[in-house]
C-alpha cells in the first residue's frame, strides 16, 4: 500500500493517524479545538512528540471542552509544567486556557474556520515531498484572525499543519491510499 512519503511506517500510531486522520474533514468542534491546542505544542517540535502524547493531554485538559479547560485555574496550569506526559511550556500551557477562552468567544467556531477554505476542503495534487508547502494565502489569513480574535500559537505555518491534519486542506499525494477522502 502506497503512503505520503514523508511517513514514518515504523510508527504504528503516525500510520494509524495517518491513515484514518490526517486529512479527514472534521467539523466537530471539540475535535477542531483539541487539534489547534495541540498544534501550537507542536510548534518548533515533530508531530510525533505531540502524537505520543495526546491522550495524556486529553486527560488534563478535560478532553479538550473549551468550557472546561476557559475555566482551568492558574494553580492546575501551574501544576502542568511538572507533568512529563505533556510537552512543559509554560507558554504553550496557558495558551490552551487562553485559546478556549477565545474560542468560547467565537458565534460559530466551526463555520468560521471552514469559511477560510470556502466551506470545503482544498486538494492538492503533491506527487513528492519537495511539492509540500508549509503556508498558503488561507493559512496566512486564519493565522492573523485567529491572533486577532485572542489566540497564542497560531502562526501560519502552525496552521497551515492545523488545516492539514482536520481535512481544511487535503496534502495525501496524488498516489497515497488516503487520497480520496470523504468531504
Amino acid at each position: 500500500m502506497t503512503r505520503c512519503p514523508w511517513l514514518p511506517l515504523q510508527h504504528p500510531l503516525y500510520v494509524e493517524y495517518h491513515d484514518t486522520e490526517w486529512g479527514v474533514p472534521s467539523r466537530d468542534p471539540r475535535y477542531l479545538f483539541e487539534c489547534i491546542c495541540l498544534e501550537g505544542a507542536q510548534a518548533g517540535l515533530s508531530w510525533w512528540t505531540v502524537l505520543q502524547k495526546r491522550e495524556h493531554y486529553r486527560k488534563v485538559f478535560h478532553n479538550f471542552e473549551p468550557a472546561k479547560v476557559a475555566k482551568m485555574t492558574d494553580t492546575q496550569l501551574d501544576k502542568l509544567v511538572l507533568d512529563p506526559g505533556i510537552i512543559r511550556h509554560r507558554w504553550k500551557i496557558l495558551s490552551v486556557r487562553q485559546n478556549a477562552q477565545a474560542w468560547l468567544k467565537l458565534e460559530d467556531p466551526v463555520d468560521w474556520l471552514w469559511n477560510f477554505v470556502g466551506g470545503k476542503p482544498i486538494v492538492n495534487n503533491r506527487k513528492s515531498v519537495s511539492d509540500f508547502i508549509s503556508t498558503s494565502p488561507e493559512s496566512d489569513a486564519l493565522s492573523k484572525a485567529l491572533r486577532k480574535a485572542g489566540f497564542n500559537f497560531v502562526g501560519t505555518t502552525t496552521m497551515y499543519a492545523f488545516m492539514q491534519g482536520v481535512g481544511m486542506v487535503n496534502d495525501h499525494t496524488a498516489d497515497c491510499c488516503c487520497k480520496k477522502q470523504p468531504v
